[in-house]
């Protein structure tokens, strides 16, 4: 329960509060994966901070799932996975916006607490348009949870 409910994922707002982290960013991946990233695309992941939550995060809620069906799980993963993520996470660099990250932090509690209603203004989970935000650069390292912890996929 605890992992489909995405409770186990609570230490890290420790992470956020300590500014390691920021509640949405592209979400900390495994440094064997981070290294077969497009190196341009990785230098712009990494320019800014981790984040909880991402339209990665929302679109692979299902992953594990995924991963099940597949003859190879870790040849899937490296191969259809992990590269949607890497686009989706460019994605969400070049368009973050405020807007964008509380629509999808209110998209992240509907998903994980299936009882919240939804609003009228509601509209389809994007990172929104608009600049890069300034204060979000360079501290966050893919690969670990913020405190030097290896991550496994999500």
């Amino acid at each position: 329960m605890l992992r489909r409910t995405k409770l186990d994922e609570l230490p890290q707002l420790i992470d956020v509060l300590s500014g390691r982290m920021s509640l949405v960013g592209p979400r900390p991946e495994v440094p064997q994966y981070v290294a077969r990233w497009d190196p341009a695309m990785r230098a712009e992941i990494l320019s800014v901070r981790p984040g909880i939550t991402d339209p990665a995060s929302l679109a692979g809620l299902d992953e594990a799932t995924e991963l099940a069906g597949a003859a190879d799980p870790e040849a899937y993963y490296v191969e259809v996975i992990l590269p949607r993520k890497q686009a989706m996470y460019v994605d969400y660099v070049r368009t973050a916006s405020l807007r964008g990250d509380l629509r999808l932090v209110l998209a992240t509690l509907r998903a994980l607490l299936p009882g919240l209603p939804a609003t009228a203004t509601t509209r389809p989970v994007s990172a929104g348009a608009g600049a890069r935000r300034p204060g979000r650069s360079g501290r966050g390292r893919a690969g670990t949870t913020g405190r030097g912890q290896a991550r496994r996929p999500t």
